[in-house]
């Protein structure tokens, strides 16, 4: 009899390892499937160059915090005749108005660098368009133009930022040429990293508020010059219609 009941008990517990066995597997593949599903999802990225056959770069800063080298920024820019896209951010947009009003007034293109510099991927779908939406309210009021570019704070992005800007009829942009600015390299070392990187389409990056970037602009402009390159704003170096980036981040128009 107690043989009996040991085999019950027995077969209670092997049914029981079964089913939180099969209960297990089912998980697994579940969790298979979703990351499956999840890794079969295309990666969407923002434009970081720009497909081209013209020689022509843009040159563009991000403006966040201070603007202690603006004001000689754009004093370098207007001796060289060059025109370059500024992305501020609406705090700092706030903080300097005149500065705003004065890149615009010379014929610079202001884009939008989000309205506090959050990581972009960690908010909701809704509160990303607020943090675009703000920013550019911001810039219309005071130039009267809404921006048509939009970068990533920390260049920190994922598909749910790309497609809200794509959504609000954006551009969101990125660059394939980082100046290193913000690392405080020395004027020479900032051109030559620059120089040696730069091609058709390319898209620099600099920051308004680095020390050095004042020095190394001159040479910048007269190296990019010098390759046979036109120096022109982001958005005259994207071309209008349907496009797509590639898994580089290029720009290309769709056939």
């Amino acid at each position: 009899m107690k043989l009996l009941i040991l085999t019950k008990r027995s077969l209670l517990s092997i049914g029981c390892c079964v089913l939180a066995g099969a209960a297990a597997l089912s998980v697994s593949v579940t969790s298979v499937g979703k990351a499956v599903q999840t890794a079969a999802t295309p990666k969407v990225n923002p434009i970081y160059r720009v497909q081209s056959d013209k020689k022509q770069v843009a040159i563009s800063f991000d403006a966040a915090w201070g603007d202690e080298e603006t004001a000689q920024l754009l004093s370098i820019l207007d001796r060289y005749k060059v025109k370059a896209t500024f992305f501020l951010v609406g705090d700092w947009v706030d903080k300097y108005p005149e500065d705003v009003k004065t890149i615009a007034r010379k014929g610079h293109d202001i884009g939008n660098h989000s309205d506090t510099h959050p990581h972009m991927p960690q908010l909701s779908e809704g509160d990303a368009q607020k943090e675009v939406s703000a920013c550019n309210e911001r810039i219309r009021l005071l130039t009267g133009k809404s921006p048509t570019l939009f970068r990533p704070p920390y260049g920190d992005y994922n598909n749910m930022v790309v497609n809200t800007v794509k959504d609000m009829g954006m551009y969101c942009v990125q660059w394939d040429v980082d100046s290193l600015d913000w690392k405080d390299p020395s004027p020479e070392q900032m051109t030559q990293t620059v120089l040696s990187k730069v091609k058709d389409g390319s898209i620099v990056l600099m920051h308004n508020g680095a020390k050095n970037t004042p020095a190394a602009l001159p040479g910048i402009i007269e190296g990019i010059q010098d390759k046979g390159y036109e120096i022109v704003l982001i958005k005259d170096l994207i071309p209008e219609g349907e496009y797509y980036t590639d898994v580089q981040g290029e720009f290309h128009l769709s056939e």
